[in-house]
């Protein structure tokens, strides 16, 4: 219940206790009284039966003012309240830079709107550390980073090199390129949490990305026997970065066949509605549990570490995924049945350009449904 719900019924309550008692005199001083008196055989007081028609006629006009301006006051009043609640309902990571309005009046609302803005201040300053000791520290570790994947390379090229050796060097270069991912995933992350990452605006075929990551799909998902399949692929082209959104597909499918079970399925599929580009990845495998879908965009958050510990990455997959969409003003919703399919949906508002005929290229229609039978061959990039 509001602060303005609450004044408002205790005003009501405490107007109706005063009317009561009010209501008790008049009653008392109006009928009771006269009838006693009368039953005595005395005539009533003439000033007081003049003061008691005053107070019937003008009582009630004045205690309908009094609880209407007694409302309108408050509401007036908590407006102030309502408002700063609102905009400060709107402060996210994004814009700690704004401040909230005051009003001028240098009352409390003023004074803890000026706390607010404090607090805004040294949270912004905060974020910003932040952010920038994450970038400079990103950029740091990849020159070390790049020279010990460098001679771990030198390593496993030189022919002296003994069998538990080249062993161990392999091991030392996964690690240091688990290690690079996370490092170019963070610095993609805090620049575009500072707004340094200028997206291009190209003419992109999306369902020919949308090809290409099923034929990758293929690939990665024959070791494991993982089915994949191209539900739906209709021709849509947008404005977008195209970069962005192969690195968008990549990290889905990827998914996708990670955290699938042997001789499970994938499906990918691309519509288009009248406006929007509607892009579902879905796959058999544990599913995510109800409690974790809140968290599953959260940086280095994994979901179940029993169902996650065996399986690579570091958990900014889908925040890399998430800012991709949002960055193009679209929208990524997951759902999840644990145990059976999990659903990555994601929408994309079309951004259509006229193509000129002779720039149009056509392309082969594909069967209702293609299904993997055997390896894709991998294509030269």
């Amino acid at each position: 219940m509001t602060i303005r719900t609450r004044l408002t019924l205790w005003y009501a309550g405490l107007s109706v206790l005063s009317l009561t008692v009010l209501a008790w005199g008049l009653y008392f001083e109006t009928v009771l009284e006269p009838k006693a008196a009368l039953a005595q055989g005395l005539q009533p007081d003439p000033a007081k039966v003049e003061i008691t028609e005053i107070l019937l006629l003008y009582t009630l006009p004045a205690a309908l003012i009094t609880v209407v301006g007694g409302w309108w006051l408050t509401r007036k009043l908590l407006a102030p309240v309502t408002r700063l609640t609102e905009t400060v309902e709107k402060i996210t990571l994004d814009n700690l830079n704004e401040r909230l309005p005051q009003t001028g009046k240098m009352d409390e609302l003023d004074r803890l709107t000026e706390v607010f803005n404090n607090m805004l201040a040294r949270l912004d300053a905060s974020v910003s550390q932040i952010r920038d000791f994450t970038i400079h520290a990103s950029h740091e570790l990849k020159t070390p980073l790049t020279i010990m994947r460098g001679e771990m390379e030198i390593a496993l090229r030189n022919q002296a090199t003994s069998s538990p050796e080249h062993e161990l060097y392999a091991s030392q270069l996964d690690e240091i390129q688990r290690l690079t991912k996370i490092v170019e995933g963070l610095t993609l992350l805090a620049k575009a949490d500072a707004g340094q990452v200028i997206l291009a605006d190209d003419t992109v075929q999306l369902h020919e990305l949308v090809r290409d990551s099923f034929a990758d799909a293929q690939i990665l998902a024959h070791a494991r026997e993982i089915q994949v399949e191209l539900s739906a692929c209709e021709e849509v082209a947008l404005k977008a970065d195209r970069h962005r959104l192969r690195q968008l597909l990549l990290n889905l499918t990827d998914n996708a066949i990670k955290y699938n079970q042997p001789g499970g399925r994938v499906e990918i599929a691309l519509r288009r509605s009248h406006s929007a580009a509607d892009l579902s990845i879905s796959n058999t495998g544990p599913g995510i549990a109800p409690e974790f879908l809140p968290r599953i965009y959260e940086r280095f958050f994994r979901g179940d570490p029993i169902q996650t510990s065996n399986v690579e990455g570091c958990g900014l997959g889908l925040a890399i995924a998430e800012w991709i969409v949002h960055a193009h003003g679209g929208t990524i919703d997951i759902t999840s049945d644990p145990g059976s399919v999990t659903t990555v949906h994601v929408g994309f508002p079309l951004k259509m350009i006229e193509r000129r005929a002779a720039t149009t290229r056509l392309l082969k229609p594909l069967p209702n449904r293609i299904r993997l039978a055997r390896p894709a061959p991998a294509r030269a990039r």
